[in-house]
């Protein structure tokens, strides 16, 4: 069979967004599963940190989605003072669990009795329920009374009561606001391909954790179960709908004052956050439809020549040989001229990433080395018959020779001396998607039909074309499955039965498990492995990789991007919901949507708004679609001229935010907040979804109409300062409306109370940035009181070996800069501008000298205190004012 009748990744299509929303969701009377007989605790045993309990079926069973499991044996855990483990299991036989080496259990050594413990465990013992509150106030929490515990083979179900409108965040992936509506909200976990990220829908990844607020507190309760789901959100309820697996609650205290204690708390049973390369904060450009070559170097030239940074270029599957992973198509993307890139880039301090996709074509006998290597390690997914699986050809990554495999094709194919000389990886379908439509009967069939891999759309360019010459331009014993294909309770998937447009559920993996349990693990697996193979290929330095699908814990690996989203102003605001989500609740800070949109075709009112809210992503990449328009910032002079602003106040925060990704690091501290992380008391903040802080501090509050030049804001009540003017602005609980914000502008303030380190002036790469002085920007809170941090290394070394971490101190006019200066910056400090001084003093002082009256300016109409000091920032120092 020719080679274009044979599948291999693609695209989504279009039609795809068009689907209609799965009619296969279980419709069930709620009286009926209400009416259930529950459970019955006996044999309950204490223990010093917990208890242990046997729940025997009360009566007949319900029934509804398969026989009820008779016994069921329950263990409580007080892990950590703020952290109760409760896992309710079938007591005769082994069910799937998700496996430890996919998801490291947290640690619970410093396990302590109830008495010692923030929140407690509570139970009654027939009709089994149980419930956990906080043991100060004997708030509860989380409660089961009055819902019976369901358990069958293929079908769980809890439910717990909430308080009336409660205040939800998290369960995603998903295409909803910020703060869940609980509109009879079904939340669907399964990963699938969504291009066009359709409202209200599952999507990629799967994080079963939500935070709840409140005015007297946050908690956390996460599920550790990969199988498909649907949560079912009311106003006064939440209730999960499980299609295999255990039950494995993880509740947290949270805090009842500050809610980023929650999100630390979670950190420790999903893991920290990884760091990334300095460089990484730079501007990323892509678009799938980069014909060859010399679209690609056009574009880097054209970025160069419009004074727009360009940090990273990417690629995406247009240069492979007719769509198979780890090749170059020879006469589009011919090696010597991707070399000739690679050596262009870096010789001007800019990086480099490929996409890498999971499917490997099926083409025995042609030579592909990816294939005939997988073939041999035999590391394929499996059907029924025991042959590879060909729908694509999915690696197993529970295999015992995948890493083995996948190391060793990105040592061949991204060979810096022979290869492509990658930066990072960006890895893609990994949900894993698929574009045969189930069942996947005859997926040679499907190809032809679908004209797959498409032919080219031109002929490919003179392997002798000139470049850049103008240049200013990651075994379970299982319990028998009676339908693994077609689950007795079906799960409200967007695009149908489970296996559609994915592997098939029945596929055994090579431990015994089933794609029916393993499905949502796929992408972060492979983002696993990914991170393993780049490692072993630069073992010293912090890789980037970004992904599609995510589970939870992917952030200890990799970074996300939210995926095929469209060219819509819906789809820019959702943008910072579906940022929130991933970078404040599910531990994945390394997040940005594609800015201007993949699918459609953007305007330039909506390029460039998107452009300036990009730049405070913290993944910040512009990539579109080949059947869209180009989208690249110097296309049009508005959006050019927004993105060059942006990315200079972006550059001039970037140690601000690297500061803020090694805390996240050290203790799972959130680098995006949104408002009521700050103000958990103001209840206006509970909803609030279009604004948010960038790193600890910086108020972030872009225009979201529909080519409006006018946004209300929310402003708490507190002291801010404009960003670019840094006059004072007392916040009073209230919106305030601002005009006349021109579309190359969006609004900041800074939050009273901190010190900012700011590089002096931004530069058109990030090395050439940490060359740039640094100015200090002190602002004060209504006590008259400011403190920050600075955290700076060499920005690529996985061990670090010399680090310079500085503290500053602002209080009655004198700011204080000390710490360890182990890392050499090579350059100084060259101003402190202080905000809210409202008089010219008579006296400025450097640690204790006075100050020149020339290095000293007052403006007194916004109330800044500029002061130039010249210090070279390799110790501490002081500046103090004085009337």
């Amino acid at each position: 069979m020719s080679n274009q009748h044979r599948n291999s990744k693609l695209r989504a299509l279009v039609a795809l967004s068009l689907l209609p929303v799965s009619t296969l969701a279980a419709v069930v009377d709620p009286s009926i599963l209400q009416a259930c007989p529950g459970y019955t605790a006996t044999n309950v045993r204490t223990k010093r940190d917990g208890l242990t309990a046997d729940l025997t079926l009360r009566g007949s069973g319900c029934n509804v989605f398969g026989p009820d499991i008779n016994k069921l044996s329950l263990n409580v855990v007080y892990e950590t003072s703020d952290r109760i483990h409760v896992k309710i299991v079938d007591a005769s036989a082994a069910r799937y669990e998700v496996p430890a080496s996919v998801f490291p259990r947290p640690d619970a050594r410093r396990s302590v009795p109830p008495q010692a413990a923030n929140i407690r465990f509570n139970y009654t013992t027939s009709p089994f329920s149980f419930s956990v509150y906080r043991a100060n106030t004997r708030e509860v929490l989380f409660s089961t009374a009055g819902n019976p515990l369901i358990f069958e083979p293929q079908y769980l179900r809890v439910k717990t009561n909430l308080p009336q409108n409660p205040n939800i965040y998290g369960l995603g992936e998903h295409t909803n606001p910020f703060h869940l509506p609980t509109d009879n909200l079904t939340l669907t976990l399964w990963s699938r391909d969504a291009y066009g990220i359709s409202p209200r829908s599952n999507l990629y990844g799967n994080h079963p954790v939500y935070f709840e607020h409140r005015t007297t507190g946050t908690h956390g309760v996460f599920l550790l179960n990969s199988n498909g789901m649907d949560i079912k959100l009311n106003s006064n309820s939440l209730e999960y709908n499980i299609i295999g697996g255990v039950l494995d609650f993880y509740f947290l205290a949270g805090s009842e004052r500050d809610p980023t204690e929650l999100a630390r708390q979670y950190s420790e049973v999903v893991g920290l956050p990884a760091e990334v390369p300095y460089w990484s904060f730079g501007f990323h450009q892509c678009r799938f439809g980069y014909r060859d070559f010399v679209d690609v170097a056009n574009v880097i030239v054209r970025y160069a020549a419009s004074k727009i940074p360009l940090e990273t270029m990417w690629t995406d599957i247009d240069y492979m040989d007719r769509r198979r992973t780890f090749t170059l198509d020879p006469d589009y993307f011919p090696l010597k001229k991707v070399r000739e890139i690679v050596d262009y880039l870096h010789g001007k301090g800019q990086k480099y990433i490929m996409m890498t996709d999971p499917a490997i074509g099926y083409f025995p006998g042609e030579g592909y080395a990816a294939y005939e290597e997988g073939k041999e390690l035999d590391i394929y997914l499996k059907n029924s018959t025991g042959d590879p699986y060909i729908g694509l050809v999915w690696a197993d990554w529970f295999h015992k020779n995948i890493r083995k495999y996948w190391t060793n094709q990105f040592k061949r194919f991204y060979n810096p001396q022979t290869g492509v000389d990658i930066d990072g990886v960006w890895i893609d379908m990994n949900e894993p998607a698929s574009f045969c439509i189930a069942p996947c009967a005859d997926p040679y069939a499907q190809s032809i039909e679908q004209k797959l891999p498409p032919p080219r759309p031109r002929l490919p360019p003179n392997a002798d074309t000139p470049l850049f010459t103008n240049t200013s331009a990651e075994v379970a014993q299982l319990s028998k499955r009676d339908d693994i294909i077609n689950p007795p309770y079906a799960i409200d998937n967007a695009i149908g039965s489970l296996s559609n447009k994915t592997a098939d559920t029945s596929i055994k993996q090579y431990n015994g498990l089933t794609q029916y349990d393993t499905h949502n693990l796929y992408g972060s697996m492979m983002s696993t492995e990914t991170r393993h193979a780049m490692l072993a290929r630069r073992p010293s330095k912090k890789p980037l990789i970004i992904t599609r699908s995510t589970f939870a814990g992917a952030g200890a690996h990799v970074g996300k991007w939210l995926g095929d989203n469209l060219s819509l102003w819906d789809h820019y605001r959702f943008s910072i919901a579906g940022m929130l989500g991933f970078a404040s609740i599910y531990q994945v800070p390394m997040v940005g949507s594609d800015i201007c949109g993949f699918g459609g075709n953007t305007t330039e009112t909506l390029c460039a708004r998107w452009a300036s809210l990009g730049a405070f992503q913290p993944f910040m990449r512009n990539h579109n679609g080949e059947d869209s328009i180009s989208q690249e910032f110097y296309i049009w002079p508005t959006v050019a001229e927004a993105a060059r602003s942006a990315i200079d106040v972006r550059y001039r925060l970037m140690d601000y935010l690297y500061t803020a990704f090694h805390q996240a690091h050290l203790d799972g501290t959130p680098v995006l907040h949104p408002l009521w992380f700050k103000y958990p008391k103001d209840s206006n903040t509970f909803p609030i979804d279009l604004q948010f802080f960038y790193g600890d501090s910086i108020l972030v509050s872009p225009v979201t109409e529909d080519d409006a030049t006018s946004v209300s804001i929310y402003l708490p009540k507190d002291t801010f300062y404009d960003f670019n003017t840094l006059a004072p602005v007392q916040g009073t609980g209230s919106f305030v409306k601002f005009e006349n914000v021109s579309f190359t502008e969006i609004p900041l303030h800074i939050k009273s109370g901190v010190v900012l380190p700011l590089r002096s002036k931004s530069a058109m790469t990030t090395i050439e940035l940490r060359k740039t002085d640094f100015e200090l920007v002190v602002a004060p809170n209504a006590r008259g009181e400011a403190s920050g941090s600075l955290y700076i290394d060499d920005g690529e070394s996985l061990v670090v070996t010399s680090s310079t971490n500085v503290k500053f101190a602002f209080s009655n006019g004198k700011l204080d800069v000390s710490g360890r200066f182990g890392y050499r910056t090579g350059v100084n400090v060259a101003r402190v501008r202080f905000l809210g001084v409202n008089a010219n003093p008579s006296r400025v002082t450097v640690d204790g000298r006075s100050v020149k009256r020339s290095d000293v300016s007052y403006d007194a109409a916004n109330k800044v205190l500029d002061v130039t000091v010249g210090v070279a920032f390799n110790k501490g120092f002081s500046v103090q004012y004085s009337r």
